[in-house]
C-alpha cells in the first residue's frame, strides 16, 4: 500500500509550543504564549492548525498501571494458521482490556501484542484462556519484559 501522506513542515515556533506541550499537556497557554514571546490568540491558531494537519491527535492522561496491581509486562508474538483470519484475530483482541497494543508484523509472526498482567497465573490465564482460544490463532510465543529502559515520544 503506498502513503499518500505528505510530510507537514513545522516552524520554530511550532517546535516550542509542541515541546512545552509533551513535557506537560496541560501547561496553560499563555504560559507557552510567554515563553515563546506571541500571543495566546496566536499559540490557539497554530494548536488549531496542527490539529487540523493530524500531527497532534490529542491529549490524554498517562495511568501507571503498577499502581493498580499490573507489575507484568509482556509481548506476545501471534502465529496465524491463515492470513485471512488476521481481521477477525485483531477484532477479538480488541476485546481483551490487557491488550494494550497490537501491531502486524514481518517475521515470523502475524502479529504482535503488548499487554499488562498483575502477574504470571494472570498472564498465563490470558494466554490460554483469551488469546490462544482465539480462531485463527495457531500458537504465541511470549516475552516477559522485566524493566522498560526508555519511554519516550519522537524528538521535535
Amino acid at each position: 500500500m503506498k502513503s499518500k501522506e505528505k510530510a507537514l513542515t513545522i516552524d520554530g515556533i511550532d517546535k516550542k509550543i509542541l515541546r512545552a506541550l509533551m513535557v506537560d499537556a496541560r501547561t496553560p497557554i499563555l504560559e507557552i504564549a510567554r515563553n515563546v514571546g506571541i500571543s495566546g490568540a496566536a499559540i490557539h491558531q497554530r494548536l488549531r492548525k496542527l490539529e487540523k494537519s493530524g500531527l497532534i491527535t490529542g491529549s490524554k492522561f498517562v495511568i501507571n498501571p503498577r499502581v493498580l496491581g499490573y507489575t507484568t509486562v509482556a509481548f506476545i508474538g501471534v502465529y496465524l494458521d491463515k492470513a485471512i483470519h488476521n481481521p477477525e484475530a485483531i477484532k477479538q483482541l480488541k476485546k481483551v482490556p490487557e491488550v494494550l497494543e497490537c501491531h502486524y508484523t514481518t517475521g515470523n509472526w502475524n502479529v504482535l501484542i503488548k499487554i499488562i498482567c498483575k502477574n504470571n497465573a494472570h498472564l498465563m490465564h490470558l494466554l490460554n484462556d483469551e488469546i490462544q482460544t482465539i480462531a485463527g490463532v495457531s500458537r504465541t510465543e511470549t516475552f516477559i519484559s522485566l524493566d522498560q529502559q526508555i519511554d519516550r515520544q519522537m524528538k521535535i
